[in-house]
């Protein structure tokens, strides 16, 4: 049996839950997330929390964690929300937010554009370097953040493109010439 699958959700104040068969639903103070799973798995609702249960076939175990990390993430997204921190390294490289949607300058012959999602929001610090992916739908917000970081990936010789704050990009060493070898 799931250890994930088994442990019940807590339903913070302020959220609602819906369930309309294998649909759930999740109204929240940042927004309203759907879903539908396995009508093979059902989800309860008990006092405040969500139970997630399964038949007893082997089958099931995936689903049955799964789908209970999935509305966690519902409810956490409509409470807290979720957020992606990408930096960008290079001489000349910064970000812009025009409107709803961010303009990329990456050492292209031009701006790129990248327009937002639906549920997605943009943030630029003030050194044009660091930027904030933000959203209710977790999945969203990463995927997002990566179409963002594949614009551009970190290269491995100068570090040089958009990666995850805390990544770490692994470094090669150039040109043997340069290194200091005769």
């Amino acid at each position: 049996m799931s250890r994930v699958g088994r442990m019940p959700i807590k339903i913070p104040k302020g959220v609602q839950v819906k369930v309309d068969g294998s649909t759930v639903t999740v109204k929240g103070p940042k927004g309203e997330l759907t879903q539908s799973f396995n009508p093979n798995i059902k989800v309860a609702i008990e006092d405040s929390t969500i139970s997630v249960s399964r038949p007893d076939n082997k089958a099931y175990d995936a689903l049955h964690g799964l789908t209970r990390a999935l509305i966690n993430n519902m409810v956490t997204g409509v409470t807290e929300g979720f957020r992606r921190n990408l930096e960008i390294e290079g001489v000349g490289y910064r970000a812009e937010v025009q409107g709803k949607n961010l303009v990329l300058s990456l050492g292209f012959s031009h701006p790129v554009p990248f327009e937002a999602p639906p549920g997605v929001s943009f943030a630029v610090d003030k050194s044009l370097r660091a930027l904030t992916v933000e959203g209710v739908d977790r999945e969203l917000v990463g995927r997002t953040a990566a179409r963002i970081r594949a614009i551009r990936p970190p290269e491995p010789y100068k570090g040089k493109g958009i990666h995850y704050q805390g990544e770490r990009v692994r470094r090669k060493a150039g040109k043997a010439g340069k290194v200091g070898a005769k």
